[in-house]
């Protein structure tokens, strides 16, 4: 199953540490490219058969009222997942801009009970470790996001499925809660 967030004292597989000194004035900008052991890595963080290509064009800024940082930029990949029907490779080229940000205030920590205002402009920001920014693991994230959650090959349906009445006879062609509908007209 996809496991999108490393838990402490894991590796990321997609590894472009940022140190928060390093932004200072100017924003930093940076293009991210994954070699294929990345790539493999990923794909197996994230259940997915094959991960082709995974390239972002980043840049990180200090920003706003205390020691905030804006990660903002775009990612293009090209994933391979099994169909949730047939499990044949199911072949996608996803592309999408984010926006995320960052915190050195304990205080901007999200409490444990997050709400979601509709119409906010900008998520709460994530709290920052002394280590800095890793730029690779906000972009692996940012995969993650866009991975489809069932994906579908071209004209896959679900077949028909035989059913056994109580009676133990085989019925085919019925859906799969038509014995629910059947007690409930009793």
């Amino acid at each position: 199953m996809m496991e999108p967030v490393i838990g402490p004292g894991d590796a990321p597989e997609l590894s472009r540490p940022l140190p928060v000194e390093r932004l200072g004035g100017a924003a930093y900008e940076t293009r991210i490219v994954a070699n294929p052991a990345e790539r493999a890595a990923l794909a197996k963080r994230f259940g997915i058969l094959a991960l082709e290509r995974l390239e972002a064009q980043v840049r990180a800024r200090a920003t706003g009222p205390g020691a905030r940082v804006r990660v903002e930029g775009h990612v293009d990949a090209v994933v391979v997942q099994a169909c949730v029907v047939s499990l044949d490779p199911v072949r996608s080229e996803l592309g999408d801009d984010f926006v995320q940000l960052y915190s050195l205030n304990p205080e901007d920590a999200p409490a444990k009970d997050v709400s979601v205002t509709p119409g906010a402009e900008e998520d709460e920001p994530e709290p920052l470790g002394p280590g800095g920014l890793d730029l690779g693991e906000a972009v692996a994230q940012q995969l993650a996001l866009m991975l489809d959650p069932y994906p579908r090959s071209p004209g896959a349906e679900l077949a028909e499925i035989e059913h056994q009445d109580s009676d133990g006879a085989a019925r085919e062609g019925r859906r799969p809660f038509a014995a629910l509908e059947a007690l409930k007209r009793r």
